[in-house]
């Protein structure tokens, strides 16, 4: 099967890339949009490529690179009553949410910052990131925009 690519957003305050790196292998837990679970649902496969990026801070941008490290399954936390991610209308016999777990690759030299990838938008064609009004935490992207993209590194 081919590899697919994926870019992933998470808020440096709430999980960053040196975080995963500390951890290796994370659950992509929180995702409580329809078209991004249904990306990790129906779309990802293990050993699939991630950016991962820093989303909501002073410098917005690809960090660093992960892989799927497991098939969609459950997340836990919309079954916690704790959790700020609890949905009460879902219930294990069927479960509403799902995640995929991330595993850690490496960090990038440096920020490719969203700036930069706004720049190079004819470059990198229809790329789902600097659309306008795309707002999703999980992203696909072509094999040409991965490599576009680890090529300004």
């Amino acid at each position: 099967m081919t590899k697919r690519y994926w870019l992933m957003k998470s808020e440096p305050e709430e999980f960053s890339i040196d975080a995963l790196a500390k951890v290796k292998v994370e659950p992509w837990s929180g995702v409580r949009n329809y078209q991004a679970r249904n990306y990790m649902r129906d779309g990802m496969r293990v050993g699939d490529g991630i950016l991962f990026y820093h989303s909501n801070c002073p410098e917005p941008g690809v960090v660093g690179l992960a892989e799927v490290a497991s098939l969609a399954h459950p997340d836990p936390t919309q079954f916690d009553p704790r959790s700020d991610y609890h949905d009460p209308a879902s219930r294990p016999e069927e479960p509403r949410w799902l995640l995929v777990d991330v595993r850690f690759k490496r960090k990038l030299a440096r920020t490719i910052t969203l700036d930069e990838l706004k720049a190079q938008a004819d470059e990198l064609g229809d790329f789902a990131l600097i659309r306008r009004g795309n707002r999703l935490s999980v992203l696909p992207v072509t094999r040409a925009q991965w490599d576009f993209i680890l090529a300004l590194e």
